[in-house]
């Protein structure tokens, strides 16, 4: 059974920083490329970013120079380093697992962004 367990939202003022981290158990972590999505209420669930097996990075416009992904293979855990958080930043972050056709999502956590 594939598992991804998002932790480490929360509510912060503008300007402040959190770290997402996302664990993985079912997979074979390393196969697979992982993303980080966000939905806020109203609006379609978007990509923030996404890491490639090899270690290569994508990110949407809006998080460029803000946010950072990586991961830890030995861990089976994808991170979201998130720096000059914004109100608009306020969503749902969702954690996936993408191979081919593949697609695993977590549960979610909330980060909630206070002017």
């Amino acid at each position: 059974q594939v598992q991804l367990v998002e932790s480490g939202g929360g509510l912060v003022q503008a300007g402040e920083s959190l770290r997402l981290s996302c664990v993985g158990a079912g997979i074979r972590f390393s196969a697979y490329a992982m993303g980080w999505y966000r939905q806020a209420p109203g609006k379609q669930r978007e990509l923030v970013a996404i890491i490639t097996t090899g270690g290569f990075t994508n990110y949407a416009d809006f998080v460029k120079g803000r946010f950072t992904i990586s991961r830890d293979n030995a861990k089976n855990t994808v991170y979201l380093q998130m720096s000059s958080l914004k109100p608009e930043d306020t969503a749902i972050y969702y954690c996936s697992a993408e191979l081919l056709l593949e697609r695993y999502w977590g549960q979610g956590t909330q980060v909630t962004v206070d002017s």
